[in-house]
């Protein structure tokens, strides 16, 4: 399980840096196109119309460049935020799973009797209290993306 986990880790963060550096170089690319466009639709507009139209065409312009960003980051955060709950539905079926197999659970009942009930008493405290952190953690994590909306 531990394993599967830092799988999950790895794999989140290889594909958030992909995505990052994907996004940064379209940025950048965006940019420049942007700008020439800009530049000559400003200097076409100001040679036939003037000043004040120029500038409004220019805003027009990056009014709509932003709209369509604004656009493309909410779908994209659906989408991550819609995956991020199926993998957890699945992790808390697997685990469901996993704690009502009853080889498991003999497995757990025969090292409580090779440990003892004394010796793991703080063993279990210690591990409640890292499942308690995962846990808010994990809750802290889902609700994140609703504040910033």
């Amino acid at each position: 399980m531990l394993q599967r986990l830092i799988h999950d880790v790895k794999e989140s963060t290889a594909g958030a840096l992909r995505l990052t550096s994907l996004a940064a170089a379209a940025a950048i690319a965006l940019f420049v196109t942007i700008a020439f466009l800009c530049a000559a639709a400003f200097v076409y507009v100001l040679q036939r119309y003037g000043p004040v139209e120029a500038c409004l065409s220019g805003a027009a312009v990056f009014l709509v460049v932003t709209l369509i960003a604004v656009g493309v980051y909410t779908a994209r955060k659906r989408e991550m935020r819609r995956r991020a709950e199926e993998a957890a539905k699945a992790a808390k079926s697997a685990a469901a799973t996993m704690l009502t197999d009853p080889a498991l659970i003999a497995t757990g009942l025969q090292i409580v009797r090779a440990i003892g009930v004394k010796r793991l008493i703080p063993i279990l405290a210690v591990g409640g209290i890292a499942l308690g952190l995962m846990a808010s953690r994990s809750v802290a994590g889902s609700g994140e993306p609703d504040e910033e909306e």
